[in-house]
């Protein structure tokens, strides 16, 4: 088999790969996503908990960041390139806007680690240290430090017409290489992520030797099994990615063959798929590793979401209801234009009077009686 038959393959499986995967990380975590904010916003066991305050951050800036990805996808699958290889400004606010809701993502997973280590320690001053109001000013300051990071990149950021949208600067450039892709979102995260919470994982197995409630031991284990799970598998999906840019570091461009490169390139969209991961897989990890959280969700959609769906519906249909009463009342008004129809004004129509107001009673009663005959049936037809 030639050489140029194997780049042609491999670019077929490359774009096939993008295809589906994407289509699959934006449903899956858009779902996913959406479920984790109702669990942590809905639920009263999860009010006040810092914890999930920062996984309903994270499921925020995952969705935001998982549209960005998929709109840019579909652009490119309608008019052959990506709207950052066309237009400059689409190219420096992505660059800006992606890398500050990675870091941002990666610096609430980092907190939870963290917050989990220290309200589980058996030293009291410890336990002492976070605070839903800390809990508030870190994410703020995390995303300010961040959005100022990417400051240089909307100065320095550029289309070349071979390469697209690639910073130009070569002291930026080395810094996004070296120090942001492997340090500040690969090994930093990483590190303080996986120690913290084996740390608090060591501490709740010990919390039976403390006078703590019992719900809130029980909320202490749950927190601390599903943030060290998160923590775990962001590990497994953004290692890959930080060895392969370590690996592109060290490669020598000269020895490069097309059948190097299209391996190169599907190593690299597996790795970032991998990384992508990351933002929509969070719902179904804590599915699969919390019995407490799948009864948590059950609860949510069989006695919250349905009860309002319940409801809707019933508002709905006497919405309906109201308008074809309303309408076969008009219909009414229109066949005895002189008739009271009203139901407060037939109570003062007079039974004893005169033969004329007698008839128009009997009258407007056998014609009431048919459209609640009516109603009645549509009313049936409706639900």
């Amino acid at each position: 088999m030639s050489s140029s038959s194997d780049v042609y393959r491999f670019d077929i499986i490359i774009d096939k790969y993008i295809i589906y995967i994407n289509n699959i990380i934006f449903a899956a975590g858009l779902i996913g996503n959406i479920f984790n904010i109702l669990v942590f916003t809905k639920l009263k066991v999860f009010r006040g908990n810092r914890c999930a305050f920062y996984l309903i951050i994270e499921s925020i800036v995952s969705t935001i960041l998982l549209f960005i990805y998929f709109i840019f996808h579909i652009f490119k699958k309608i008019y052959g390139a990506e709207p950052d290889d066309i237009s400059l400004i689409v190219c420096k606010l992505k660059i800006t806007f992606i890398q500050s809701c990675r870091l941002l993502i990666s610096s609430v997973i980092c907190f939870k680690a963290l917050d989990q280590f220290f309200s589980t320690n058996y030293r009291v001053y410890l336990r002492r240290i976070p605070t839903f109001k800390r809990a508030r000013y870190s994410v703020i300051i995390a995303t300010i430090l961040w959005v100022l990071q990417t400051i240089p990149y909307i100065f320095f950021s550029n289309i070349v017409p071979s390469l697209g949208c690639i910073v130009t600067n070569q002291a930026l450039f080395r810094y996004y290489s070296y120090f942001y892709y492997i340090l500040l979102n690969g090994l930093f995260p990483i590190l303080i992520s996986s120690l913290f919470s084996l740390f608090a994982y060591q501490n709740v197995r010990h919390l039976i030797r403390r006078q703590v409630p019992i719900q809130r031991r029980r909320l202490d284990h749950q927190m601390t099994a599903m943030i060290f799970v998160r923590v775990l598998v962001f590990v497994i999906l953004t290692l890959p990615f930080t060895i392969f840019q370590i690996y592109k570091l060290n490669i020598n461009i000269n020895l490069i063959t097309d059948l190097h490169y299209d391996i190169n390139q599907i190593v690299a969209t597996i790795v970032t798929s991998l990384l992508i991961y990351n933002y929509s897989l969070t719902f179904y990890i804590f599915l699969v590793t919390s019995s407490r959280f799948r009864r948590q969700v059950k609860y949510l959609l069989l006695k919250k979401c349905w009860v309002v769906l319940k409801l809707n519906s019933s508002s709905l249909t006497d919405i309906k209801s109201l308008l074809i009463f309303y309408i076969f009342t008009l219909i009414d008004s229109n066949i005895c234009s002189n008739v009271p129809l009203n139901l407060l004004i037939l109570e003062q129509v007079s039974p004893t009077g005169s033969l004329r107001h007698k008839f128009d009673f009997l009258t407007t009663v056998l014609l009431s009686l048919v459209r609640m005959f009516i109603i009645y049936g549509l009313f049936r037809v409706i639900h």
